[in-house]
Parts: C-alpha cells; sequence; structure tokens
C-alpha cells in the first residue's frame, strides 16, 4: 500500500470518517465548517507524552476556544474507549476515535520507527521528567491500539485548508500551545491563503 506523503501548508485537509464519543459516525469536515479545527491525533492511552499534550491542550482550551478554534482530539480506540480517555482528561474538547486509523494514514501518520518511539534520547529524557514531575510511567497500549503509531496536529482553515501541519520528530516531540494559538507572527489561521501576486 503506497503511504500518504506528509501534508503542506495549504494542501486541501483529507476528510476521513471517524466515530463521535456516543459511537455514531461522522465526517472530520463538520468540525471544520463553522471553527477553525485544531485536531490532535495521539498514540495511545498508556504514552506518557500523550498525557502531557493533551494536558497542555486542555490547559489552553478556554484561551483556544476565545480565539474561535475547536479542540478535537483523536484516538485510535473504541469509541467507548475514547470517551473515557477524554472524559478523564480532555473535558470539553471534541472526542474522536479511529479504530481502523483511516483517519490516520489520510493525515500522513504511520507507524514510527524504533528510535521515533522508544530509543532517542529525548524520549528518555522525556520519561524520566513526567515521571518525576507528573507520576506519568510508559503504560501498556489499550487493546487495538499500537505503541509505534506516530501522534500529529494540524490546524485546518474554515475553508477545509491546511494552516499548519506538524509532523513529530519522535514521540517527545510536540507543537507548543503558543503557536498552535498565535502561529508565527501572530498569523490569523482563519485567513484564506491569497496565491494572487500582488500587482
Amino acid at each position: 500500500m503506497t503511504k500518504q506523503p506528509h501534508l503542506k501548508f495549504n494542501d486541501p485537509a483529507p476528510d476521513a470518517n471517524v466515530l463521535g464519543a456516543d459511537g455514531r459516525p461522522m465526517k472530520l469536515s463538520s468540525l471544520w465548517v463553522d471553527k477553525v479545527l485544531v485536531l490532535a491525533f495521539t498514540r495511545h492511552f498508556g504514552c506518557p507524552q500523550c498525557k502531557e499534550m493533551v494536558d497542555q491542550l486542555i490547559d489552553a482550551h478556554q484561551a483556544l476556544t476565545e480565539s474561535g478554534l475547536r479542540l478535537a482530539i483523536v484516538s485510535h480506540a473504541s469509541a467507548e474507549s475514547a470517551k473515557d480517555f477524554c472524559d478523564q482528561r480532555a473535558p470539553g474538547a471534541t472526542c474522536l476515535a479511529d479504530p481502523d486509523r483511516s483517519a490516520y494514514r489520510a493525515y500522513g501518520l504511520y507507524r514510527g520507527t524504533a528510535w521515533q518511539t522508544l530509543l532517542s534520547p529525548r524520549i528518555w529524557l522525556s520519561n524520566r521528567r513526567l515521571a518525576q514531575v507528573k507520576g506519568y510511567k510508559p503504560g501498556v497500549p489499550f487493546p487495538g491500539q499500537d505503541a509505534y503509531q506516530m501522534s500529529g496536529t494540524f490546524i485546518v482553515g474554515m475553508d477545509g485548508r491546511i494552516r499548519l501541519p506538524y509532523y513529530y520528530e519522535d514521540i517527545a516531540d510536540h507543537p507548543p500551545v503558543d503557536l498552535i494559538l498565535r502561529g508565527i507572527m501572530g498569523v490569523d489561521w482563519n485567513r484564506p491563503y491569497d496565491t494572487k501576486p500582488v500587482v
């Protein structure tokens, strides 16, 4: 099977069928119709770095909302497991399940290497810090989840185009919340990219 390449700025955001927290099918495109979407794909529920990422997004949730952004957290677990995870860790966020990982593949998110998911010194340092500061220790993935699955964060404008594609170098790499909130030099995430030359 041919892998989808990484998405780039201003590429059309792939639509995909996912499950809502209630288990009902829905399309990703329904989430960027009326608001700019922050689409955060997680790895697995035993991942300390994923817990930290979700913590940071939820800590900034009010600021995200005030900035006109909708936060959606995607996992590759069952809808029931995803709902339990979000109820505990991400109240108020839109919680999505993608058990067959079709949305992950559409966004170019695949299994990482051993270096990206386990062996990088940055991961070991991150694991030690999170264990000391938050008590987060690496855990076993839930049934159906893959410990090698990589994460990614994307911002999608209301025109259905990618404003920010963020692919992790390793599992300890996630985008600063300030980048998600304000972009580079205070960019307006909902402003369409104008490709017309200035005359």
